[in-house]
C-alpha cells in the first residue's frame, strides 16, 4: 500500500532561537510521510526569513490563513501559550489534525474546552519526554515484571530557567495569567515521564516554594515580580502501588543539569538518567538496570534545526517521536499518540498539585 504525505504547516517557525525552529523542523525531515509546507508568523519579514531559512515554499503572515489552506493536512501550534486557544480551535473547526506544545491551555478551562473541541481529530500533544525510547522501553521494562513488585521511586529534576534573572521575552514565564510556569511547564513534563514508566498519578502531597520573587529583567535594567513557584517537593502513589518522591529544582547551572528516575523493585531496579539544561523533555535519555532487556529503538531524529543554538542539541529527538507516532496514527486512522485528552489529564494533575501545596491536604483518587 502506498502510504500518504501529510502536509505540515507550523506556526511560530521563526528563525530566533524558536523552539519550533530548534526541534520541529529537524524532526519533520525525518518522516518520510509528513512534509512541511507552511510556516507562519505574525509579521510578514519574519514569516519570509524563517521559510527561506527552512528551505519552505509557503509562508504566512496571517497564522489563520495558514489553518485555512487546504493543503495544509497537520497543523502545528508552536506559539505562546496565551495565544495556544484561539489557533487550535481554529484549526479544529477547519477539521485539521493538531500539534500543540505543552500546556494545551493558559488555564484549565482553556484546557477542557479544547479537549472538548478535538472530538474524534487527531491531536498531539507536546508533552514529548514519554516517547523518548529510553522512556517506552523503561515502561516495558516494569509491564514485564522483571524488577517484581514495584516498591518506590525517587525523582530528581532540574532546569536552568526559573531563577533570578530573565530577558524581557521570557518574562511572561513569571506571570500567572500566561499559564506558561514552572509547574505547568517544568513540572508538567516532569510528572508526565514519571506517569509513563509507572503509571497514573493516584495521589499527591506536595510543598512548593518561591524562592526568587524579585526577577531582574537584563536586558532592560528593569525588575520584575515573580508570581509563581519555582520549587517543588512532592510525595506520590501511582497506580503501580509505589511510593514516588519527586523534586524538581529551578536556576541549576550547566555543570548540574540533570533528571534522574530510579525505581526500586523487591527483585530489582532501573534508572532513567539524561542532563539537558532546559528539562526532562528536550534531550535523550539513558536506561540502566540490573536485569536484562533489550536496548531502547534509536530514536527517528536528532540534531537541531538550522537557526538553533547549540543549547537546543538534542531537541528534536522526542519531538521526532511524536511526530513518527501522528503519522503512524493518520496512516491508520488509529489514535494512539497522546493528544488533548492526555493534555487534559496532565493539567488536572498539575492542578492538583497545587491544591496539595496551597490546602496543605493530600489530593486523592486523581488517576
Amino acid at each position: 500500500m502506498t502510504q500518504r504525505t501529510f502536509k505540515v504547516g507550523i506556526i511560530g517557525a521563526d528563525t530566533q532561537a524558536s523552539w519550533a525552529g530548534a526541534s520541529h523542523i529537524p524532526a519533520l525531515r525525518s518522516q518520510p510521510s509528513l512534509e512541511l509546507a507552511a510556516v507562519a508568523t505574525r509579521r510578514e519579514e519574519s514569516a519570509k526569513a524563517a521559510a527561506s531559512a527552512f528551505g519552505v515554499e509557503r509562508w504566512f503572515a496571517d497564522p489563520y490563513a495558514l489553518i485555512s489552506d487546504d493543503n495544509i493536512d497537520i497543523v502545528t501550534v508552536a506559539v505562546k501559550v496565551p495565544a495556544h486557544k484561539a489557533l487550535v480551535l481554529s484549526a479544529l473547526a477547519a477539521g485539521k489534525a493538531v500539534y500543540c506544545e505543552a500546556p494545551l491551555g493558559a488555564s484549565l478551562a482553556q484546557t477542557e474546552e479544547m479537549a472538548k473541541a478535538a472530538g474524534s481529530l487527531h491531536t498531539a500533544i507536546g508533552l514529548q519526554g514519554r516517547h523518548n525510547p529510553s522512556a517506552r522501553r523503561a515502561a516495558e521494562l516494569i509491564a514485564s515484571g522483571k524488577l517484581g513488585r514495584i516498591l518506590s521511586a525517587q525523582v530528581s529534576a532540574t532546569t536552568i530557567a526559573y531563577g533570578p534573572q530573565a530577558i524581557q521575552a521570557y518574562d511572561y514565564f513569571n506571570k500567572a495569567a500566561s499559564g506558561a510556569s514552572f509547574l505547568t511547564i517544568t513540572t508538567g513534563h516532569v510528572l508526565d515521564v514519571v506517569e509513563a514508566v509507572l503509571g497514573n498519578i493516584t495521589e499527591v502531597d506536595a510543598r512548593t516554594e518561591l524562592l526568587w520573587p524579585d526577577i531582574e529583567i537584563v536586558d532592560t535594567g528593569e525588575t520584575s515580580v515573580r508570581e509563581i513557584p519555582d520549587h517543588l517537593d512532592m510525595i506520590a502513589k501511582t497506580a503501580s502501588g509505589a511510593s514516588v518522591s519527586i523534586q524538581v529544582l529551578a536556576n541549576v547551572s550547566a555543570d548540574d543539569a540533570h533528571f534522574s528516575l530510579h525505581v526500586r523493585g523487591s527483585r530489582g531496579w532501573l534508572k532513567l538518567t539524561g542532563n539537558h539544561l532546559a528539562g526532562v523533555q528536550v534531550g535523550d535519555l539513558q536506561l540502566s538496570a540490573n536485569v536484562d532487556f533489550p536496548a531502547p529503538q534509536a530514536p527517528v531524529a536528532s540534531g537541531v534545526g538550522p537557526t538553533a543554538a547549540a543549547f537546543w542539541a538534542g531537541a528534536s529527538i522526542n519531538v521526532g517521536e511524536v511526530y513518527a507516532s501522528l503519522a503512524r496514527d493518520l496512516q491508520a486512522g488509529t489514535h494512539h499518540t497522546p493528544g488533548f485528552a492526555h493534555a487534559l489529564h496532565n493539567s488536572r494533575l498539575v492542578a492538583a498539585v497545587e491544591r496539595a501545596a496551597v490546602t496543605g491536604q493530600r489530593q486523592t483518587n486523581l488517576a
